[in-house]
C-alpha cells in the first residue's frame, strides 16, 4: 500500500469544475512535483489534501488511515478536521506569517496551541524545537526578528520551519518561490533540496521546471482540472509523451 493514496477527487465551486477525478499515490520519502498552467487546479488539490477545502467526492488515505471518503456521509467537527490536517504541513506562496510575532514565536504558535489539547506534546520542548528548525533553515541569527525585518526568502524559510514544527507526514508547497526574486528563489530552493536529500515526503506545486526535474521523483502535469500525464520527473519534463504536456513545457525551454 502506498504512503498516500488520492482517489477520484472532484471539487466544484458553483458550476465550475475545478478538480475532475484526480487520482495519484506516492511512497514515503518521495517528492512529487505538480506542474501546470495557472487555473489548472493545482492549489485546490493542495487545499483539499490539507482540509482547507472539502472535496465533493473521492477519498484520501495516508498510511493506513482513511482521512476522507465521500461515500461516508459524516460531518467532521473542527477538532476532527484539525487532527486530520496535522498529517500535512502547508507552505503558502505568500508566506502568511503573523506580523505581530517574531520568527521563533511564529513557529511556536501552532504547537503551543495544540499542546493545550494534546497532553502528549511536551510544551517545554516546543521552543527548543523551533530554534533547531531555525538553525536548519540558516536563520539562527534571526530568531527574534519580526517578519517585516526579514527578506522574502527569510520569511519563506521561517514559513517552512513553521510547517515542519508539527512533524507532518507530508510537507506541501504551493508555489513557494513565486513571490521571490531569482536570488531569493535560490535560497528557498536550496532548503527544499536539502529536505529532499533527507527523504522528506513532499508535494511541491511549482513553475521551476529544472528544479522539479532534478529534485522530484514524480511529476504530475495538470490541465483544466485533470491529470494529463504523470510519471518519473525526468521523463515527464525532458520527454513528455502527450501533445498538451509538450505545449506547456515548450514555454520553459
Amino acid at each position: 500500500m502506498s504512503f498516500l493514496e488520492v482517489k477520484n477527487i472532484k471539487k466544484n465551486f458553483g458550476n465550475t469544475e475545478v478538480l475532475k477525478d484526480i487520482s495519484f499515490d506516492m511512497d514515503k520519502g518521495q517528492v512529487v512535483s505538480v506542474i501546470g498552467s495557472s487555473g489548472s487546479g493545482k492549489t485546490t488539490l493542495l487545499r483539499c489534501l490539507n482540509f482547507l477545502e472539502t472535496p465533493d467526492s473521492g477519498s484520501i488515505r495516508i498510511k493506513d488511515e482513511l482521512l476522507f471518503d465521500s461515500s461516508v456521509n459524516t460531518a467532521l467537527s473542527e477538532k476532527e478536521i484539525r487532527k486530520k490536517r496535522l498529517h500535512f504541513g502547508l507552505v503558502f506562496q505568500s508566506f502568511n506569517l503573523f506580523p505581530q510575532y517574531t520568527a521563533i514565536d511564529n513557529i511556536c504558535l501552532a504547537p503551543s496551541l495544540l499542546s493545550k489539547e494534546d497532553p502528549s506534546i511536551d510544551a517545554s520542548a516546543i521552543r527548543d524545537r523551533a530554534y533547531e528548525l531555525l538553525i536548519q533553515m540558516g536563520l539562527s541569527n534571526r530568531v527574534d526578528n519580526y517578519p517585516h525585518e526579514l527578506s522574502g526568502g527569510q520569511q519563506q524559510r521561517v514559513a517552512i520551519a513553521r510547517a515542519l514544527a508539527l512533524n507532518p507526514d507530508i510537507l506541501c508547497f504551493d508555489e513557494p518561490t513565486s513571490a521571490l526574486n531569482p536570488e531569493l528563489t535560490g535560497e528557498v530552493l536550496k532548503v527544499i533540496r536539502e529536505l529532499a536529500d533527507k527523504k522528506t515526503t513532499m508535494i511541491i506545486v511549482t513553475h521551476e521546471m529544472s528544479f522539479a526535474r532534478d529534485v522530484s521523483d514524480i511529476a504530475i502535469f495538470m490541465d483544466k482540472g485533470v491529470i494529463v500525464e504523470q510519471g518519473p520527473s525526468k521523463e515527464i519534463i525532458d520527454s513528455p509523451r502527450l501533445e498538451r504536456t509538450k505545449q506547456f513545457l515548450a514555454y520553459y525551454r
